[in-house]
């Protein structure tokens, strides 16, 4: 067991946290003693009960200096929540059992957490994008987590915190300046709004983006985004292009258009960049007769309007564009998983699928011009 390692016995008598890492890739961590050693770096935890030390929570990444930057208030409140539970352990024996060994690395796992424990406490972490997206919170939790992605607003939500406004008047409003909750506090002042959304989207572009990226190279030099000017030019791009065909190289002969020549697999680091915050969600092309998904000209959709509207500051919009990105969100808050479908050389907005639920979506802003309602309904034919 950890607490007989000579390396954690300051932090136990201490009750304080240890952080302990490895400068190379080919050392082991002190309290290894397995041929492979998985972990690089760790964060050890002891746990007190009534100033007894009844055991520890342990945090392991594979990665060197995983957790150098990482803000410890939030596994500080992780850390108290589980003393909680252990607290309400009726039998000394139940403590005593807590732990299991990991048959891969020796380690012992707080198993009652995910049993009995689970049905008293639930821990919700939440905070900046930077430090929580999906692929860091698998490695500090060891796929013991449930994600729920949260979106801006629905319509229909939105509506429920202006219960006195006319609706059409609202759905213009919310197409106008987004879904992001306290856009709705700031009422019709325009200058708010836009100062709002000017800073929702510094913080991610220019700080979370960027504070991510140090965190997955250390080494500048070997940072794949290094360039904000271009990652914004990308975003700007992306967002013009919402419910259009896209590539990457139709993105990369745009940057070389604009005066600046870069390499496809440039561009797609920085996609890959603008996609992880959850900025800009693709939906690739599925081919409905033959029953798979195409590599090709996917579409990308802006996680909200307002932002849209503060990257192109354009006064009038693509009505129908528009709506195409209301609906992919719908779509999504309601459990579905959505494709572009295509069926021979027609297209179908979207391809929504939901346990053995096939629904099929036609987006348009007007359907008076009979030569539009027989485009729309071809490929549902």
């Amino acid at each position: 067991n950890l607490y007989n390692e000579e390396i954690f016995k300051d932090s136990i008598s201490s009750a304080t946290p240890k952080y302990v890492t490895v400068d190379r890739e080919s050392e082991k961590l002190p309290y290894q003693k397995m041929e492979f050693g998985r972990a690089k770096s760790a964060m050890f935890f002891p746990l007190f009960i009534d100033n007894v030390y009844i055991g520890y929570w342990l945090i392991e990444s594979g990665i060197a200096h995983a957790f150098d930057n990482i803000d410890t208030a939030v596994l500080e409140v992780i850390k108290n929540n589980i003393v909680k539970i252990l607290k309400t352990v009726e039998y000394q024996n139940t403590v005593e059992n807590i732990v299991r060994e990991d048959k891969y690395s020796g380690l012992k796992t707080a198993e009652y957490l995910y049993g009995e424990g689970k049905k008293k406490i639930d821990v919700y972490i939440t905070g900046s994008n930077a430090y929580l997206l999906s692929g860091e919170l698998a490695t500090l939790l060891s796929g013991r987590y449930v994600e729920i992605n949260m979106l801006p607003l629905s319509f229909a939500e939105f509506c429920q915190l202006k219960p006195d406004g006319d609706k059409d008047a609202l759905f213009a409003e919310y197409m106008k300046n987004g879904g992001l909750p306290y856009v709705t506090t700031l009422g019709s002042d325009s200058d708010k709004v836009d100062t709002y959304l000017e800073g929702i989207y510094n913080t991610i572009i220019v700080k979370d983006v960027e504070e991510r990226q140090k965190r997955k190279e250390t080494d500048p030099n070997k940072r794949k985004v290094t360039d904000i000017a271009l990652l914004k030019n990308i975003s700007k791009f992306l967002a013009s292009s919402i419910g259009s065909p896209i590539s990457v190289k139709s993105i990369a002969d745009y940057v070389t258009s604009s005066g600046r020549k870069t390499s496809q697999n440039t561009v797609d680091d920085y996609v890959q960049a603008l996609v992880e915050p959850y900025i800009f969600y693709p939906a690739e092309r599925y081919d409905v007769l033959g029953k798979q998904l195409l590599k090709k000209n996917q579409k990308m959709y802006i996680v909200d309007l307002g932002l849209r509207r503060h990257l192109l500051a354009r006064q009038k919009y693509d009505l129908g564009f528009s709506l195409e990105n209301i609906i992919y969100f719908e779509l999504l808050r309601r459990g579905y998983s959505v494709n572009i479908g295509k069926v021979g050389v027609t297209e179908i907005d979207f391809v929504a699928r939901k346990n053995d639920d096939v629904l099929y979506y036609q987006v348009t802003a007007s359907m008076v011009e009979e030569s539009t309602f027989e485009r729309e309904m071809a490929p549902l034919k």
